[in-house]
């Protein structure tokens, strides 16, 4: 159905250190974001109205609460675009994962409608745009590998070297909104610089070559599905949380070991094999 069709890549989160709270509530964070080369595939046909629907409903997800949606109409109120579109997305990222889905669906949105609807807006335009939809939108419009600051949205790009990694979704939805929330979330992680992550990243292959996922221990502590993926690993690879959860996921030197390890997983956790993106699928639909 569709005149344009595209991969919104799934993210990992290396990892993720809180290092403080704002007044208003949201907390301040470093990280350094992964692109996958695996994710959600959309889909788009242009219409000649205004009017912005998707075509298929997407399971878990209400059209109220469809970031595509919410991305397209903000986009097209912003450039006052006469224009319509038709959105299908299919789904691959699992909901609730710490994997960016509904966040890169909505960035995919907007660069590729940026391009179908020949608005020409800049990147800083659309990530302007994408702070309101989420803290994990304006990365994927950046559109490459990048160390986070702030609440997520102050970028700097880096380069990551080729890395192949097993990741593993247990049957559970981690609700972000509530693991901030709680009070044994530790907040206070001590400010690093860059160069401190290169420096050991590089040269390591293991998912904790370099600091931790503050939300982990909270997040395994109260989905026993997490903990118990995390205790699988143990015996196998070095692994981590991503996001605030429920995906883990282990980095492999090639796709031949992340195979070996996926073949022997238990039965009802969620996989995928993927390797590390140098850059978005559609980093060149915004200057």
């Amino acid at each position: 159905m569709s005149d344009f069709s595209c991969l919104a890549p799934a993210k990992l989160n290396l990892f993720l250190h809180i290092t403080g709270r704002r007044a208003d509530g949201y907390h301040l964070l470093q990280t350094v974001f992964q692109l996958l080369d695996y994710g959600d595939t959309l889909h788009f046909k242009v219409r000649t109205d205004p009017t912005i629907e998707r075509v298929a409903a997407v399971s878990g997800v209400s059209e109220a609460s469809d970031l595509t949606l919410r991305a397209a109409r903000a986009l097209q109120a912003y450039a006052g675009c006469p224009l319509g579109v038709e959105i299908e997305v299919e789904k691959r990222i699992p909901l609730g994962a710490g994997l960016g889905g509904g966040s890169s669906d909505a960035a995919s949105t907007l660069l590729a409608l940026n391009r179908l609807w020949e608005l020409n807006l800049s990147r800083a335009q659309l990530q302007d745009l994408a702070i309101s939809l989420g803290a994990d939108v304006p990365f994927f419009v950046f559109g490459c590998n990048a160390f986070a600051q702030g609440i997520g949205e102050q970028l700097q790009a880096v380069e990551l070297p080729l890395r192949h990694f097993l990741v593993v979704t247990p049957p559970v939805q981690v609700a972000t909104t509530e693991i901030f929330s709680m009070r044994e979330l530790t907040r206070d992680t001590k400010i690093i610089k860059i160069a401190n992550f290169l420096g050991q990243w590089g040269s390591a292959v293991g998912a904790d070559a370099f600091g931790r996922n503050d939300m982990q221990s909270v997040v395994a502590g109260k989905y026993a599905e997490v903990a118990q993926v995390l205790d699988w690993f143990k015996a196998v690879a070095p692994a981590r949380m991503t996001g605030s959860g429920a995906s883990v996921f282990a980095v492999f030197a090639s796709r031949d070991e992340a195979l070996s390890v996926q073949a022997v997983l238990p039965d009802g956790w969620h996989s995928e094999v993927a390797a590390s993106l140098e850059s978005h699928p559609l980093l060149a639909f915004a200057l």
